[in-house]
């Protein structure tokens, strides 16, 4: 069974520049995503409770967007942070991606809101 996209939106207060550190740095990504992470090259690995996983960055565009896939994805599946602003009321937004089974996408959506609310705090949104 294949796995299904989703995308979810989040209105923060902070700059795009502060929020990118958060979403593309080993030291950032620690704060909020992961219990450790390391990073070689384009290759990141994380840690929680003594489990690894390592992603590589596939696409990188300096305070808008990274896009990360797992190793032994599939090649259309990645999760991605992009920072876009609302042309209305010029609020900066989170915009996640990722793919889960579509009876998953219910409890990975409460995984990736929690684990944002834990940036937010962090970065002080």
């Amino acid at each position: 069974m294949s796995k299904q996209k989703f995308t979810l939106e989040y209105p923060v207060r902070s700059s795009p520049n502060i929020l990118f550190e958060f979403l593309a740095t080993s030291n950032g990504l620690g704060e909020w995503f992961a219990d450790t992470v390391d990073e070689q090259g384009a290759t990141f690995t994380f840690g929680w409770n003594g489990s690894y996983e390592d992603a590589e960055v596939i696409e990188q565009e300096e305070e808008k967007l990274i896009r990360f896939r797992w190793d032994g994805a599939p090649k259309e599946e990645y999760f991605e942070f992009r920072i876009d602003k609302s042309e209305i009321t010029n609020q900066t937004i989170l915009v996640i991606t990722d793919f889960a089974e579509k009876k998953d996408i219910k409890d990975q959506t409460q995984l990736w809101d929690y684990q944002v609310k834990d940036l937010f705090h962090r970065i002080g949104a």
